[in-house]
């Protein structure tokens, strides 16, 4: 089966750098592990606290600060109980005193393109726009995100949201893949990110994806 970010680059997955293709042409029982360290993770001003604190409750962002923080990133590829090509990326950060996580699920929409499900819950979707680098690397913006809490189903305003941007691209220098990701809002400026690197090896799942790194619920808002 053709994986999601293959269906989404489209002719464009044709110029992502060699190492770029293979780490994202995975499809159902083939998986990647990625070990690494990010040299910063940042936050923004105070009053962004509480709702980061609330983000980490269901593994979306999280308040903690740091640099040279191990960090580890799964994506495996599954079928959903909704039958959706599923790729998990599952994001681990050791801090000194506690372990955080920041969990995702994208599929491809036919409607939507690539759509990414957030947290353990799902309760968050947000239209992804991919495309390709001049240095064969890839880029990510975000688009309309749309809440499901509920009874409550509705999209919600950029200025409450803001927008993410990730920039991933393998480094020929170091041999490892390098990432930054920035959450910034309209009115009140950088929210959260991290940069950093991380080196990838390629498993096996024929046998089955873990419920680790699974929602505990699985949801449809494509």
């Amino acid at each position: 089966m053709t994986g999601v970010f293959e269906r989404a680059l489209g002719a464009d997955f044709a110029f992502l750098h060699p190492r770029m293709r293979e780490r994202l042409a995975l499809s159902t029982g083939h998986g990647m592990i990625g070990h690494g360290v990010m040299d910063r993770i940042w936050r923004g001003p105070g009053f962004t606290l509480p709702f980061l604190w609330l983000g980490s409750t269901r593994h979306i962002l999280f308040p903690d600060c740091g640099r040279n923080v191990p960090f580890t990133i799964e994506n495996y590829p599954y079928v959903d109980r909704h039958g959706r090509e599923t790729v998990s990326f599952v994001r681990t950060f050791e801090f000194p005193r506690r372990r955080r996580r920041f969990d995702a699920q994208m599929v491809f929409s036919p409607g939507r393109g690539l759509v990414d499900y957030l947290g353990t819950h799902q309760h968050l979707a947000v239209d992804l726009a991919v495309s390709a680098r001049p240095d064969g690397g890839f880029r990510i913006r975000t688009g309309e995100f749309r809440l499901q809490e509920g009874p409550i189903r509705a999209g919600l305003p950029r200025a409450i949201t803001g927008s993410a941007r990730v920039e991933e691209w393998f480094d020929e220098a170091s041999g490892q893949f390098r990432i930054e990701v920035a959450v910034v809002n309209p009115r009140f400026g950088p929210v959260f990110g991290y940069e950093g690197a991380f080196d990838a090896r390629f498993v096996d799942v024929g046998g089955g994806v873990s419920g680790a790194v699974k929602p505990l619920r699985e949801r449809v808002m494509d």
